[in-house]
């Protein structure tokens, strides 16, 4: 056998070395997997819905507020007569309770048509159903064509506030009245709902919701709701009812 020379002993060496380097002799080595780590997708949440609650479209409605000696027995004897309003055209919206005396109560109704409307306050169909429902007194009903409210729900603790006044002019009462929304803010009071009678835009009917009701009463009171009256031409002192929700159709 012949013996190898030193220099051939290293060649042999190099290559040897050269084959495992690249994987031609031994064990393959494993090659390691790539990460593939999948990214986080990142997801903005959608931005809430902005309800628009305001309406401006005149809509027409009747309001009553009479006195009950008994609540239940109104109430039961109301939903019983259902079908007399709908012949009308009428549908339930709210019923409220005096705040100062809770057998006073308010139902508001919408209107279809307003002509039915006026057949439905005058029919002795419903004075009929008053009398059973237990009503005492004369009942006060209003008719109305509202011009601007607010439909955003609120807590039914919420004290509310309708008022009924006369205006010298329509336009020039609401131009006041617009300009005052922030006064009325800061002093506890909500607009709800705003209209006039459908036959005379100078008897104005005025709902609002009221957040504080120690400003807000002192303000019902103030130099500065008397200046903002005598500026809408508001004639005398508006007829007012406190109340709370009770009922929302």
């Amino acid at each position: 056998m012949k013996r190898l020379t030193f220099p051939g002993l290293l060649f042999f060496a190099a290559t040897a070395f050269f084959l495992i380097s690249c994987g031609g002799g031994g064990t393959k080595e494993e090659t390691p997997a790539t990460d593939t780590a999948t990214a986080e997708t990142t997801t903005t949440p959608a931005a809430p819905e902005v309800v628009n609650t305001i309406i401006t479209t005149p809509q027409s409605m009747m309001t009553v507020v009479h006195k009950v000696p008994n609540y239940a027995k109104f109430k039961a004897s109301y939903d019983a007569h259902d079908s007399l309003r709908n012949a009308f055209g009428m549908h339930s919206y709210v019923i409220g309770r005096g705040a100062m005396d809770t057998n006073m109560v308010l139902v508001a109704l919408k209107a279809d048509d307003m002509a039915k409307a006026k057949a439905f306050s005058r029919d002795p169909s419903l004075k009929k159903a008053m009398q059973k429902a237990g009503v005492v007194g004369t009942p006060m009903i209003n008719l109305m064509t509202t011009t601007w409210q607010d439909t955003a729900v609120l807590a039914p603790d919420v004290l509310r506030s309708r008022t009924e006044f006369t205006v010298k002019d329509w336009a020039t009462w609401e131009k006041s009245f617009l300009d005052g929304k922030q006064q009325r803010k800061d002093n506890g009071i909500l607009d709800r709902v705003y209209g006039h009678d459908p036959d005379n835009d100078k008897k104005v009917f005025l709902v609002t919701a009221v957040t504080d009701t120690a400003k807000a009463f002192a303000y019902y009171k103030s130099d500065a709701l008397k200046q903002r009256r005598e500026a809408g031409g508001v004639i005398g002192e508006p007829k007012r009812f406190l109340f709370k929700v009770v009922q929302r159709y």
